[in-house]
This record gives C-alpha cells, sequence and structure tokens, in this order.
C-alpha cells in the first residue's frame, strides 16, 4: 500500500513543472485582466484559477490511465514477446516508439527461441544422464553379484580392489544422478515415513569390505525411541552414503564410525553421525558445502572432487533437513542431521507426498 502510494506520487511530481508553467501563464493573464478592468479581474481571476486545476486534474487523469496502459502492455509484451503483445504495445505507445518497440520484439523473440532450445538440449542431456546411469546399474549389480558369489574363492587382495572399484563407480554414479536430478526443473520426491536405523544398515552394507579392511568400529546408537522421520528414502541414502564415503576416504588409525540418534528435540530429530578421521581445519568450515572445494590437497583429499558435501548441502536444502558440522583437526568429523519433527498421527490417514517442481 505504502508503495503504491510511493509510485503515484512520483508519477505525479513529473506534472509538477507543467502545472507551475499553466499557474505562471495564468498569473501573466490576471495581471494584464487587473491592469485592464479591475471588476472584470475579480470576477474573472478565482474561475480562471478553478478551471486551470479542473483542466489540470482532467489531463493528468487521462496521462496516468495512458500510461498504466501502456505499462501494462509493456508488461505483457516483455513476458510473451509475441507479434500480438507487440501490436497491442504498439497500440498503447503510439507510432512514436515503434521503431525500438519492433527492434526490440526481435530481439526478444530470437532470444525465446534460443533458450527454448537450450531448454529442449538440457532436458535431453538429462534424460540421457539419467537413462545411462539407472543401464549401468545392471552390470554393477552383476559385479556385485559375482564378488558376493565367489568372494570365497577369489584372493582378499582381490577382492577388495574389485569392490572398492565397484563402490566407487556406484559413488560416482550416484553423484552425476543426483547432480542431474537437482539441477532438473521436475524433482520426484516421496516423503514418506522412514526407518533411519534400516538406511544406515543397507549404506554400511554396501561400504562392508572397505569398513572392514580398515578395520572400522561401528557404534548404533539408536535408543529406545523409533529413528522414524518425514523424508525421501533415496535422498536419505545419498545424504547417509556421502557421510559414510567420507568417512572411509580421510580415516585414521584405529578408525571408529558412531551413529546416534536423538528424537523430539527442541530443534528437531536429530541423527548423528561422527568418525575419528583426520577432520576439517575450522578455517574451511565456510567452503566446505560449496562446489568443487576439496580443502588442502596434501592431507589426503588429493583425489577429492569436492562435490560430496555440495550435493549433500543441496539434497539436505530441498528435503528440508539442516546440517550441522562439527571437526576438529586430528580429533574427528560430525555432521549433525536436522529433522523435522512430524508426528504419525498427524499424517495418520494421508499418502505419502510426492513432490515435484
Amino acid at each position: 500500500m505504502r508503495d503504491s502510494m510511493r509510485k503515484s506520487m512520483g508519477k505525479l511530481r513529473r506534472y509538477v513543472p507543467w502545472f507551475l508553467l499553466i499557474l505562471g501563464i495564468d498569473g501573466v493573464s490576471a495581471l494584464l485582466l487587473w491592469l485592464a478592468d479591475l471588476e472584470a479581474f475579480r470576477v474573472l481571476a478565482p474561475l480562471m484559477l478553478l478551471m486551470t486545476v479542473m483542466l489540470f486534474a482532467v489531463i493528468v487523469f487521462v496521462l496516468q490511465r495512458a500510461e498504466k496502459k501502456k505499462e501494462q502492455a509493456l508488461f505483457d509484451f516483455l513476458s510473451s514477446p509475441d507479434e500480438w503483445h507487440e501490436e497491442n504495445l504498439l497500440k498503447a505507445a503510439g507510432t512514436s516508439d515503434e521503431a525500438w518497440i519492433r527492434m526490440l520484439g526481435t530481439v526478444l523473440r530470437k532470444r525465446q527461441d534460443e533458450c527454448a532450445k537450450a531448454e529442449a538440449e538440457t532436458a535431453d542431456y538429462e534424460e540421457y544422464v539419467e537413462a545411462w546411469a539407472h543401464e549401468i546399474k545392471t552390470p554393477l549389480s552383476l559385479l556385485t553379484m559375482v564378488l558376493d558369489n565367489q568372494s570365497g574363492e577369489l584372493p582378499s587382495p582381490t577382492a577388495f580392489k574389485l569392490d572398492y572399484i565397484r563402490n566407487r563407480i556406484q559413488e560416482q554414479i550416484s553423484q552425476m544422478l543426483y547432480y542431474a536430478r537437482l539441477k532438473s526443473a521436475n524433482k520426484d520426491y516421496l516423503f514418506e515415513f522412514v526407518d533411519l536405523r534400516e538406511c544406515m544398515e543397507e549404506v554400511l552394507e554396501d561400504y562392508r569390505m572397505l569398513l572392514e579392511e580398515k578395520q572400522f568400529l561401528i557404534r548404533m546408537e539408536f535408543g529406545d525411541s523409533a529413528p522414524e522421520v518425514y523424508t525421501d528414502r533415496r535422498g536419505i541414502l545419498f545424504l547417509l552414503g556421502q557421510i559414510v564415503s567420507n568417512a572411509v576416504k580421510y580415516s585414521s588409525d584405529n578408525p571408529e564410525l558412531t551413529v546416534s540418534f536423538e528424537k523430539n528435540t527442541p530443534r528437531g530429530d536429530v541423527l548423528r553421525i561422527r568418525d575419528n578421521g583426520i577432520g576439517v581445519k575450522q578455517c574451511d568450515f565456510p567452503y566446505i558445502f560449496e562446489k568443487g572445494f576439496t580443502g588442502d590437497a596434501a592431507e589426503g583429499r588429493n583425489r577429492a572432487t569436492g562435490m560430496g558435501l555440495y550435493l549433500s548441502g543441496k539434497m539436505a536444502d530441498d528435503l528440508n533437513i539442516r546440517l550441522e558440522v562439527w571437526s576438529e583437526r586430528g580429533v574427528g568429523f560430525e555432521m549433525a542431521m536436522i529433522f523435522p519433527r512430524v508426528d504419525r498421527s498427524d499424517r495418520k490417514g494421508t499418502v505419502p507426498l510426492q513432490c515435484g517442481r
């Protein structure tokens, strides 16, 4: 309301000089009338002033209406610069502005076609990436089955190397797939109640051979409360996978991984995952979720891509999960995932929420 009044007053100020000019002309006319006939001046001077004010008000009203119509036509034209809106703008603006309106319409339509072409190409690329990522899962599943069935026949170093390769390929494919998913206009999140214990066990099973190779001591501290949260299962599996992957990459001697859950805290339901690895410098805290940030490459991060935590941060934003990080150099790293509280009774009788945007 206040902004609208301020905008209207700003428009009226543009007409003040013209009003003062008309008053000046009236003043000169009144002076001449006064010199010519005093009685006529007394009668006509107030009438002249009244007529001037009324005429000025009518002119301002007509001009304001025409300008508002022109602004609306311009807005419609900029929103959709087709030929129909261009003709409407020409009618509202008049022939004096025809040249620049025609030129603007040509440029905008050209840019619109280029944007539409780029969007179509991006959509095709996203479809290709997703299709490729799903297709490559078949040979990965076959490799996993072979490793599981013939792990006893393969030498331990060979089995570990093959599983490490499989795990790295799976991780990179997941990152690529979720990166394409995050950049997509439509995001098919399926919100439902998810058991975090089951999700954590599934992720730990995927990294089982790597965890066993480095002799990780794993502690699961979920307590008596049911570790259920209302979120997207695929998204939370991706987040947990990135955290466990970093714990494995940057582990120290006698590595440990502790998973704990706190329900109904003042801030929400909190899942904490803590390791005793090399940790992160405090000066790096503001940048760990930035794209491509890897920290000091000389400290065990020379193979890092800087995409894991970046994608985790973006995914957490989409799922309305707050991430909090604690770390001390040489002591460990902790990621706290804070979920908004949603009671099952509040969702009773509802179906999983399909989110697309």
